[in-house]
């Protein structure tokens, strides 16, 4: 369980302090992968080589469907769980789906409240949902950044069909076409801020580190480093300067 008081410990020296960096792109994008690239988060931690904490509902979703016994293969979960958890149009009578978002945002308001940096994972379908998100963050001290990670729906398709078990065809394609048509809005959104990571091609090891660490150096890695344009985080962190001078 996560405790308030070891995440506000962490405070002013964490390396991405009052950073959230919000990643988008739908079913068969390859945001995992994306992310392991950009970030260097393992498969089982929630933290990044930056210090960049991430917050993904599919985490807690896995770790509830553990939970209850019905394990995190998704080829062996009865069917009509399946079809309750991965259409958004289908009521979850389990109340898995809702459990795990309420408990994102249970892990996404302590980080907040220890000001630490964040990796927001979503697929972007829902402008009105993220864009709010982000004004809120930036309430509270933080600058922003966005990654959208984007194919084709042919490829999207072709991953789909590849995986253990598939979402209906028709349900891919619609997410697909709702995460597209937000494109530009994000753009307009995050300015200067945004990078689209074109993820269509199959990419080989060295092919992959090259890519992915140009990316890094043009974008993220600098958006982390640089320092804090928000107002109100610089105010917070001149007033924990002044109180630890004070208690020195």
């Amino acid at each position: 369980m996560i405790k308030l008081m070891d995440i506000l410990l962490e405070g002013v020296n964490d390396p991405g302090i009052f950073k959230a960096v919000f990643l988008a792109g739908g079913p068969g994008s390859g945001k995992t992968f994306v992310v392991k690239q950009l970030f260097g988060i393992p498969d089982k931690l929630n933290i990044s080589h930056s210090g960049m904490k991430m917050v993904n509902s599919d985490k807690e979703l896995k770790f509830l469907l553990k939970k209850f016994g019905f394990g995190t293969d998704l080829d062996k979960m009865p069917d009509e769980l399946f079809k309750q958890l991965t259409d958004p149009k289908d009521k979850d009578y389990s109340g898995l789906r809702d459990f795990s978002k309420s408990l994102t945002t249970q892990r996404m308001n302590l980080y907040k409240q220890g000001k630490l940096g964040m990796i927001i994972d979503g697929t972007g379908h829902d402008f009105g949902k993220l864009a709010k998100m982000k004004r809120e963050l930036e309430a509270d001290g933080y600058d922003s950044y966005m990654i959208f990670v984007n194919t084709s729906l042919e490829v999207a398709q072709k991953r789909n069909q590849e995986r253990d078990r598939i979402l209906p065809p028709k349900l891919l394609q619609k997410s697909w076409e709702d995460v597209q048509k937000n494109l530009g809005r994000f753009q307009n959104l995050f300015k200067q801020n945004f990078l689209i990571v074109d993820n269509s091609k199959t990419l080989g090891a060295k092919q992959a580190q090259n890519k992915f660490n140009m990316l890094v150096k043009k974008g993220v890695d600098k958006f982390i480093k640089k320092p804090i344009k928000n107002p109100i985080a610089k105010q917070w962190i001149e007033k924990q300067k002044i109180l630890k001078k004070q208690g020195a």
